[in-house]
């Protein structure tokens, strides 16, 4: 094990690849809106940093009066098909189970947390963590290190010996700011040249992330 005492998931790109779903909520707010649908990949760059942010960057020219409406559109359509085609990625769930298994686990994530809840029920991996905390579950999401500190304070650990893993410059930033561990993984919605910049280490496969975790 890397020292750890406890270990904080971000959610899409590092446990899940959820970026079709997104994409297709994404894509019917942009139709009622007369605009034309947007690739699945170009979709995925805009995730990471919660779903207001992701709407604004899938709808730059939306008149500020326009957004909250669209932004209960989107909520709305995501609702209808988070889990249409939603998978964690292979190797996750026993991951997360040899880990439970010694460490207390958590999720951090800028995505709602009922409905992170809900995905992580539907894929059977709710059961392996303590605290689910979403983008909507405090004042302030990712990157402020308040969110990592509410994490440490529930599962009864410093913030120092928590590590947390995710897949963006957003988890980066907030490792950083609240100084804790951090790994990085490249096969979720980033590439590895932006990744690398951070100077974090980067896992390239789960068994390689098992093998820094020691759990391998």
């Amino acid at each position: 094990m890397i020292g750890s005492t406890a270990l904080a998931f971000d959610l899409d790109g590092t446990l899940i690849d959820s970026r079709r779903d997104l994409a297709t909520a994404v894509n019917r707010v942009r139709v009622e809106l007369g605009h034309e649908k947007l690739a699945v990949e170009v979709v995925r760059g805009m995730v990471g940093e919660g779903v207001r942010v992701l709407l604004e960057r899938a709808l730059p020219d939306l008149p500020p009066t326009q957004f909250e409406d669209a932004l209960e559109s989107y909520l709305r359509h995501y609702e209808q098909v988070c889990l249409d085609s939603t998978f964690a990625y292979p190797g996750i769930p026993h991951l997360l189970s040899l880990a439970a298994d010694r460490l207390p686990l958590a999720v951090l994530t800028n995505k709602p947390e009922s409905m992170s809840r809900r995905i992580l029920d539907h894929l059977g991996l709710l059961p392996h963590f303590k605290v689910v905390i979403g983008g909507d579950t405090l004042p302030v999401r990712k990157p402020e290190p308040e969110t990592i500190a509410a994490v440490a304070q529930k599962l009864a650990v410093r913030v120092s010996t928590l590590t947390l893993i995710g897949d963006s410059l957003t988890d980066a930033a907030t490792a950083k700011a609240a100084a804790s561990g951090l790994i990085l993984v490249s096969w979720g919605f980033r590439p590895r040249s932006e990744l690398e910049t951070t100077g974090a280490p980067i896992c390239d496969s789960v068994p390689e992330l098992a093998a820094r975790l020691g759990l391998s």
